[in-house]
């Protein structure tokens, strides 16, 4: 396991579409996604704690005029997502490695047009609520480099996030939202493409039941 975790990292150190610390652009990249590393002015959409990239990628295939960054802090996972964009030709799809909470350091304000969050850890203890990913703390975070009207995607398995999340939204200008605790019997599901993670699988043959919201920014 060692020696194949060491060889995704000697990876990731090499591959064009991984940005992580000790590679130029990942110190000056904030502010100069479009023109450093996409060569587009096309729409930039994050997929965070994005594991083995499963969305980055798939939405990539059927959205190529937009861009697409999966951002996570395990190397050994983005790895997966990088070699199927390398794999598949995908020009459109980069990985960020590092932690959530660093993403100012990376965006500057107006530089995301939306972002996705696929099954992230439901932080289930009251003490951890700040650490949600879908928290005061991190909706603030996500405002402060979306455009206006920008767009938040939510799949999860876990129903008290969903609900917490859903509670937190009322103390926010939001509009167009919808929502969903039925995911695979709605209409809405037509947005996903057929895709779904390595977790999602594991957890939707024991029964349970995919939650999912979208909604925009009013500002």
């Amino acid at each position: 396991m060692a020696r194949q975790k060491l060889k995704r990292f000697d990876h990731n150190a090499n591959a064009h579409n991984v940005l992580e610390e000790g590679k130029e652009l990942f110190k000056n990249i904030k502010g100069n996604w479009h023109n450093s590393y996409f060569k587009n002015q096309n729409p930039i959409v994050l997929e965070l704690a994005c594991g083995r990239g499963e969305y980055s990628t798939g939405l990539a295939m059927h959205y190529p005029d937009k861009n697409f960054i999966g951002i996570d802090i395990k190397g050994a996972r983005i790895w997966k997502g990088s070699t199927v964009a390398i794999e598949n030709n995908l020009q459109n799809v980069a990985f960020l490695r590092t932690h959530i909470q660093n993403l100012d350091f990376f965006f500057a304000p107006n530089e995301v047009a939306e972002i996705w969050l696929i099954h992230p850890d439901p932080r289930p203890r009251d003490k951890d609520e700040k650490r949600r990913l879908t928290s005061p703390r991190f909706l603030n975070l996500y405002r402060s480099f979306l455009i206006p009207q920008g767009k938040i995607h939510l799949k999860t398995d876990s129903e008290p996030l969903f609900d917490f999340t859903l509670e937190v939204l009322k103390d926010y200008k939001i509009d167009n939202l919808l929502f969903t605790k039925d995911l695979y019997n709605s209409e809405l599901n037509e947005l996903h493409f057929g895709i779904t993670t390595t977790y999602e699988k594991k957890f939707s043959d024991k029964g349970f039941k995919i939650n999912y919201l979208q909604f925009n920014f009013l500002e």
